[in-house]
């Protein structure tokens, strides 16, 4: 097949949807497919730019488009519809270009939905051939209104009914859960063209550290994490869909706590007002986002998982760091609600409580540093629920059978 990936992110960025997306390309690519992508120049998770201008590159066996897109400083409601139009705008031409190759499939990834109009041309430009199928990795709409970047009862229905007609103008609409699924159907997907697509783990990468060798672990040892000491790990994005600000209340309240080492990594438009917060706590460690060769030592590091969302944020988006703690064998405390699929996770392999919650957080972390056998359980049962439902290999030759059978009955 000929598959054109249109999208805002993409490899080499290690984190989020760019990660997803150029692991998917560079699959494909090694299943004999042609594959075409058109997206940004790499900029998230430091939210900078790295060469912003067109360009074309081969990456992984894929040909790569790039194309120059403006990044806020300081991301706003404002800022943010400027900056996911930027690129809409940009990527456009390069887009409609791709008529010329004819692409069997149109995978455009949302976010942003401000791409998937130009996507919807390139398909009727190319005809009964190609087969257009929307991906969402975060219904950004409904998180933006929900957590206040966007405001306004008139901005929000138009955007609901953009939102709904663009939905319903795909042959094909794919969301990472089956809550996100049914997000989906609920704002007018016919169910017969609505897929589950989940992000997934390499299981080969992220492997199950036994408890016995955690002193073993670079991370500890480069932080001078003592034996006694146990890690409580934060690692990811870093904005307001988070909900950060409940660990710095957790550390605040257990600031006396020796035996509890806060470990923070990541990158994101919040970075500088969380360390800015934790400033004057002890046994608060900030660190980059880390490679990803470096990435099982990393979530191995941890004794325990920590995973804030919003409320307003839960099943808009699915974390999908939750996917590499579950399968480091790590127990989670997940501040969400019960009903969200993390929260759904987080009662299988950890502990769930209320976000924003901060009282019940503290309980939990209490409650799982106490007992090491516990850890050991829930982190045992996470590992199992990786390798069972999340595994890359077969996430991605479901994605292709389910591609061949699109592109076939288009």
């Amino acid at each position: 097949m000929r598959i054109l990936i249109y999208g805002l992110n993409y490899a080499p960025e290690p984190v989020g949807i760019g990660k997803y997306s150029g692991e998917l390309g560079g699959w494909l690519v090694e299943r004999g497919h042609k594959v075409r992508v058109v997206t940004s120049t790499p900029y998230f998770p430091q939210w900078r730019a790295q060469g912003n201008r067109y360009r074309m590159e081969w990456l992984g066996g894929a040909l790569v488009l790039r194309c120059p897109i403006w990044v806020p400083r300081s991301p706003s409601g404002m800022t943010r519809i400027i900056h996911l139009a930027s690129f809409a705008l940009s990527s456009l031409p390069i887009l409609l270009w791709q008529w010329r190759w004819k692409p069997d499939l149109i995978f455009c990834v949302a976010p942003s939905l401000f791409c998937a109009p130009g996507a919807l041309v390139l398909k009727k430009i190319c005809g009964k051939q190609t087969c257009s199928w929307l991906h969402i990795q975060d219904f950004e709409l409904d998180a933006a209104f929900e957590l206040g970047i966007l405001r306004g009862k008139k901005l929000r229905r138009k955007a609901k009914h953009t939102e709904q007609w663009i939905l319903a103008s795909f042959q094909r609409v794919s969301s990472i859960s089956e809550a996100m699924k049914a997000t989906a159907i609920s704002k007018g997907v016919n169910p017969e063209r609505s897929l589950l697509l989940s992000n997934w783990v390499d299981l080969d990468l992220i492997k199950h550290g036994p408890q016995e060798q955690r002193n073993e672990n670079p991370y500890r040892r480069e932080l001078a994490i003592r034996q006694d000491q146990l890690v409580l790990l934060y690692s990811g994005s870093m904005n307001q869909k988070q909900g950060l600000e409940v660990i710095v209340a957790a550390m605040e309240k257990l600031k006396d706590r020796e035996d509890l080492v806060w470990v923070m990594g990541g990158e994101g438009p919040g970075k500088a007002a969380l360390v800015k917060a934790t400033a004057n706590l002890k046994q608060v460690h900030h660190l980059n986002l880390q490679p990803t060769e470096r990435l099982n030592d990393w979530l191995n590091c941890a004794d325990i998982h920590l995973l804030p969302q919003k409320a307003e944020a839960a099943d808009l988006v699915l974390p999908s760091k939750v996917l590499g703690i579950l399968a480091s064998g790590r127990p989670m405390v997940a501040a969400t609600p019960a009903w969200s699929t993390l929260g759904k996770l987080a009662e299988q392999a950890g502990r769930r409580v209320d976000a924003g919650n901060t009282t019940a957080l503290i309980n939990a972390i209490q409650e799982l540093a106490e007992s090491r056998e516990e850890r050991q359980k829930l982190g045992t049962r996470g590992r199992r629920i990786a390798e069972n439902s999340y595994g890359k290999e077969n996430i991605l030759r479901a994605f292709e059978q389910q591609a061949l059978k699109a592109s076939y009955k288009r």
